[in-house]
């Protein structure tokens, strides 16, 4: 590595070095408490897929450059900067889903997704990130600055949708099927590219008489997953800037968990409030807005709390509130809420296509499922379906991998 290259990652670990990441690269008494809390730990038992075999790469090149003493750096193991290690710091960014579920079991309440984040500014600087999610990130950018060139075109889209959104439900006349830019609405939409995020909650809301919008953009961050703070925020302030031109009351965000914690917990203050479609369903179900038929989803279902909306943003009970109004036979998973296991899928490793370590890190997702015994296997993130699919064909589950957003469109009672 030469001198140049070795003075920018110095420099950008020390832009990343926070009070907070400070004192969780301190903190740590390898206790030992977070280790079998990983997934991948737990379904492959090797110390670098540990909370704090992946830290340790982090913490010994700050105990070389950031740290006074000798002897302290060599008791605790400091490294210098190289080629070599830097292959450290992208298994301790990409082995790792960014779930927290470590930091739950952590005494000291340590933040592992702090240190993930110097991982991954690290390898950004050397040039040695994902290029698939780089690359991902730069499109998405470049889709919202020619936005006005293309809004015509997403309007047709848009309109050829109707067809399929009519056939689950009824819309009154003169009703605009999927609404765009409709000025002080009450949620404003954001989706995923792909009618399938946008047909089930288009028929879910006109059936519940919402004021609505759909977005011109997608929800997907692929700067959060790449672990580009610039590209993170410039991707979701073009929505921001949306909500705020239509004067939206709420957001939502439709079954992404990244697009969610993004919007909710990492975009500072909103003039609008942010919401998870799960929510908005149970809150449709709730206040009487929408009924559901339960001879709809015969059979047991179980259901997957998508790490960013549960454990990272608290939304445990509004899925299950709508899933017992669809069926009589839910079944929990074993742990559930907070404790649940991590699909496996996340921080970017779908995205990236990486299939192996996604499988063999997962097994004990599989398992979890399979106990269950249930023939359904819903969940409220596009991430969870896409790795709970692959692990219900690795694996041979057997399980209809389904979305709580279409469950609920197919169950709908017509007035």
């Amino acid at each position: 590595m030469d001198a140049k290259l070795k003075q920018e990652l110095i420099q950008t670990f020390s832009e990343r070095l926070s009070q907070a990441a400070k004192m969780y690269l301190e903190n740590c008494s390898r206790c030992g408490l977070c280790i079998e809390a990983c997934h991948a730990y737990a379904s492959s038992p090797e110390t670098r897929y540990t909370a704090v075999g992946r830290a340790q790469n982090i913490r010994r090149i700050y105990e070389e450059y950031f740290k006074k003493g000798k002897i302290a750096k060599k008791l605790n193991e400091a490294v210098e900067l190289s080629d070599h290690w830097m292959e450290k710091v992208y298994e301790t960014a990409y082995t790792c889903t960014g779930c927290r579920r470590c930091m739950t079991y952590c005494p000291f309440g340590i933040d592992t997704g702090v240190i993930q984040g110097i991982a991954k500014m690290l390898l950004i600087t050397a040039n040695m990130e994902p290029k698939t999610l780089t690359m991902l990130a730069d499109m998405s950018i470049a889709k919202g600055k020619t936005i006005e060139k293309t809004k015509a075109n997403f309007a047709i889209a848009a309109k050829n949708l109707e067809k399929e959104v009519l056939e689950r439900w009824r819309s009154e006349g003169g009703e605009e099927v999927v609404p765009l830019d409709v000025q002080d609405a009450d949620g404003l939409y954001v989706a995923l590219a792909g009618k399938h995020s946008i047909i089930p909650a288009a028929a879910i809301m006109n059936a519940a008489k919402e004021k609505w919008s759909l977005s011109y953009f997608e929800a997907v961050n692929f700067g959060a997953f790449v672990g580009n703070p610039a590209k993170t925020n410039e991707i979701a302030g073009r929505i921001i800037e949306e909500a705020k031109r239509l004067n939206i009351k709420e957001v939502v965000i439709c079954e992404c968990g990244t697009a969610y914690r993004v919007m909710k917990h990492m975009s500072g203050e909103k003039p609008f409030k942010v919401i998870t479609f799960a929510e908005l369903i149970a809150r449709y179900v709730e206040q009487g807005r929408i009924k559901l038929d339960k001879s709809k989803l015969p059979g047991k279902v179980t259901y997957h709390d998508p790490c960013q909306i549960a454990r990272q943003g608290g939304i445990y009970e509004q899925p299950r509130y709508v899933l017992n109004q669809l069926t009589d036979h839910f079944v929990e998973m074993t742990p559930n809420r907070q404790a649940n296991w991590c699909c496996g899928g996340g921080g970017g490793l779908v995205a990236m296509g990486e299939k192996d370590f996604r499988m063999k890190s997962a097994k004990v997702k599989a398992d979890q499922v399979k106990a269950t015994g249930a023939e359904v296997l819903c969940t409220a993130c596009e991430n969870c379906h896409t790795q709970l699919s692959d692990l219900n064909e690795h694996y041979g589950l057997g399980v209809k991998v389904e979305y709580l957003s279409d469950l609920t469109a197919k169950a709908l009672v017509q007035d």
